[in-house]
């Protein structure tokens, strides 16, 4: 049986795929956005959040604690053993990322059936970056078509191509995120070429029928009408790309980081609702659906 590493099980998640969805969110990322809204979806391994706004001062996480260290200050050394979670009475201290099996997880996505049919619903794989666990997303893939269940996959693209198209074979639909076209910008906003998500798309292109391309727009690297024009075009010449959602920026990353104990991620301005209208119609002459958000 496989095993992978959750973060997040969201429930009646409205945006990611048709109808009422059950998201898995799992852990680990090879991308390392600027603009990253899920800090706690970078590593691998559980972590470590502490909401010190709920902290009261009891101590009771110290005593808890099996590091000589203890469990206040750095968090050099802390295995996220999960001790002072379970002692905080306030809910201050929280374990981000267990593991979860397929049989498992397959219990918890079955309990919103209901809600998945009666919407045209079902189950979205995202991250991080879920192909970086490709056999235990491969495995779940696997036994949500075999109980009937609508399954999308999230995906930068950015994975080996033979462990893409392995999951987007068992996808009903694939969502896949575009940051920008430019390689030189793209490295230097994500830490990787964009060269084989490029070919990773038209691959995915040629044998998927069902694509839809999201773009955060985030002000001062994507934002700008030619680059949004570009990747229209792209979209346009590929029939398998559907739709094209156009994700406004939100700084929820930076709260999140300061939970993790790490650096604030880097804050952008949120582009005005004219603005995105404006984007919007620039894909839409292309003859794509296109959304803002979504």
């Amino acid at each position: 049986m496989e095993h992978g590493v959750i973060f997040n099980l969201q429930r009646f998640s409205v945006h990611d795929g048709p109808g009422i969805r059950t998201t898995v969110f799992l852990k680990g990322c090879p991308l390392r956005c600027l603009w990253c809204h899920n800090p706690e979806s970078l590593a691998f391994e559980p972590e470590l959040a502490v909401a010190e706004g709920r902290c009261i001062g009891c101590s009771e996480c110290v005593t808890g604690c099996p590091r000589p260290a203890g469990p206040l200050g750095d968090r050099v050394g802390c295995e996220a053993c999960g001790r002072c979670v379970a002692v905080c009475p306030t809910g201050a201290r929280q374990i981000l990322g267990r593991t979860w099996s397929v049989e498992g997880l397959m219990a918890a996505v079955l309990r919103d059936r209901d809600f998945h049919e009666m919407s045209g619903g079902g189950v979205t794989f995202s991250g991080g970056e879920p192909l970086a666990q490709p056999a235990f997303l491969v495995a779940a893939l696997t036994a949500c078509r075999a109980e009937g269940v609508h399954t999308t996959l999230d995906t930068s693209g950015f994975a080996p191509r033979e462990a893409l198209l392995e999951a987007a074979a068992l996808a009903d639909l694939v969502l896949f995120d575009l940051k920008v076209l430019d390689d030189a910008v793209h490295r230097e906003v994500t830490g990787v070429s964009n060269q084989p998500i490029l070919a990773n798309l038209r691959a995915l292109a040629a044998v998927h029928p069902a694509i839809w391309l999201r773009v955060p727009v985030i002000a001062g690297i994507n934002d700008d009408p030619a680059g949004i024009e570009a990747i229209a075009v792209l979209a346009a010449g590929l029939p398998a790309v559907r739709r094209v959602s156009l994700l406004p920026y939100h700084a929820t990353g930076s709260p999140k980081a300061k939970r993790l104990g790490r650096p604030p991620a880097r804050e952008f301005a949120t582009p005005s609702h004219e603005h995105m209208e404006a984007l919007a119609r620039l894909v839409t002459v292309h003859g794509l659906q296109t959304t803002i958000g979504g």
